[in-house]
């Protein structure tokens, strides 16, 4: 199989041809049809996080696919099954995370194209139990960003508690971003989109932002403050600039989300007083469990959301990361295999 292969934290992916994997006990093979490039991909190609890959690796944690084979003791998907392979590739199901229903702070998961191989590949192997299925209404191109974009910020908006009529603002309008948004507005929020490109602000109205602000232009402070400042605020955008400008964006008993991890565990500086004067909340948000994916799924069915999407092929991997990190993508790569 034709596989993208991190091989060096510092060098570009190598396109191999691998052997096809076999599924263990418990596990499915599934043939890949598209799979997104996440953020994540690129951290873990580069090796920018504190605890690091192996390489060499395959990455990739939003594949769309079908099941060609069988590991022993598989009975709940069949051959033939379209699933979508996530960011949490395994969780333990005893621990008091996983019972409790955050299964994505199990401290035994293994995650795709981090922990184990992932997506950017012809074949792929996952646990039966953590291969979601995938309506036939949506189509590979749609399902693979909704597969972690889609379901990250659905959670980010689930844990921020956002309410009707209350203000959210979006730091960094992209692949996630754009989702976001729209998960705002069907929790019944107004949203401010914010972003450093005026084509990314533009596709946010599109979509249905109430307001935009270009962090670029000016400071997005004073301008989401002149509207009143917000309740919540999403940081989406890799940059510990853009989560200090989305907590003094709150009002007092706002809430600000931590969804974006930039590279070497960067920190912000929260003053004290600030915080506990106004009565205001920090969270931090990873990615959903499989029933967040499930509902993530049903609401795209149902037309309530668009993707936005630029299909790839993967032996475009490297160009598409350099576009990636220069802003040139409106929103999300996927690789069609």
């Amino acid at each position: 199989m034709r596989a993208a292969v991190v091989t060096d934290f510092h060098a570009p992916l190598q396109i191999q041809d691998l052997p096809v994997p076999e599924p263990g006990p418990g596990q499915v093979l599934v043939r890949i049809e598209a799979t997104g490039l996440c953020h994540t991909d690129i951290h873990a190609a580069h090796g920018d996080w504190p605890i690091t890959p192996t390489p060499p690796f395959i990455p990739g944690h939003e594949g769309i696919g079908r099941i060609e084979k069988l590991g022993d003791g598989v009975s709940s998907r069949a051959v033939g099954d379209r699933v979508a392979i996530a960011w949490l590739a395994y969780a333990c199901g005893e621990c008091r995370h996983c019972i409790g229903g955050w299964e994505t702070l199990c401290a035994r998961q293994q995650t795709s194209g981090y922990s184990i191989d992932g997506t950017f590949a012809e074949y792929t192997v996952v646990a039966a139990a953590f291969a979601t299925p995938v309506p036939d209404a949506i189509c590979a191109l749609e399902a693979a960003p909704l597969t972690c974009a889609g379901v990250t910020t659905y959670k980010a908006i689930k844990v921020a508690r956002v309410a009707p009529a209350e203000t959210v603002a979006i730091f960094g309008i992209g692949g996630l971003g754009h989702l976001a948004l729209q998960y705002a507005r069907i929790a019944g929020g107004f949203v401010i989109g914010v972003d450093i490109t005026e084509e990314k602000l533009a596709m946010a109205t599109e979509l249905g932002a109430d307001h935009v602000v270009n962090a670029h232009a000016g400071d997005p402070v004073a301008a989401i403050q002149a509207l009143g400042g917000v309740d919540v605020a999403v940081a989406l955008a890799a940059s510990p600039e853009a989560f200090d400008q989305a907590y003094r964006s709150l009002r007092p008993g706002g809430r600000l989300v931590c969804v974006a991890m930039p590279a070497d565990n960067a920190a912000i500086s929260l003053p004290i007083f600030d915080t506990v004067i106004g009565g205001k909340s920090v969270i931090g948000s990873i990615v959903g469990t499989r029933n967040d994916l499930a509902d993530v799924f049903a609401l795209h069915a149902a037309g309530r959301t668009s993707v936005v999407t630029v299909g790839r092929k993967l032996d475009e991997v490297n160009d598409s990361i350099a576009d990636v990190l220069a802003g040139r993508v409106p929103a999300r790569v996927v690789f069609e295999l």
